[in-house]
């Protein structure tokens, strides 16, 4: 079995940072490449960064030069470092993983952890 739990959401003002986490746990035997979503009510699922298994990054456009991602290969673990928050950031934040597991390569979701950004 494979899981990812995503941590770190809450309630931050505009302009605040947040930093969240996606544990990787279970049989795996290797990650490809890593998501953060969101999704806002009433709105699509919205990918907002990816990190593959060699470092290559890349941003949603909404934010470039605002938020981090990284991982830690040994830990299983992506993490997602938000600053300069605004109120269009509120979402229930979702991670997303290509995982070779014994049972072969799946995509996994995580449950979401919620970040909110008061005006």
């Amino acid at each position: 079995q494979v899981q990812l739990v995503e941590s770190g959401g809450g309630l931050v003002q505009a302009g605040g940072s947040l930093g969240l986490s996606c544990a990787a746990s279970g049989s795996i035997v290797s990650i490809n490449v890593m998501y953060w979503y969101r999704q806002a009510p009433g709105k699509q699922r919205e990918l907002v960064a990816s990190i593959s298994s060699g470092g290559t990054i890349n941003y949603a456009g909404s934010v470039t030069g605002r938020f981090t991602i990284s991982r830690d290969h040994a830990k299983n673990t992506m993490y997602l470092q938000m600053n300069s928050l605004k109120p269009e950031d509120t979402a229930v934040y979702i991670c997303n993983a290509e995982i070779l597991s014994t049972a072969g390569w799946y995509g996994y979701w995580g449950q979401g952890t919620q970040v909110t950004v008061s005006s």
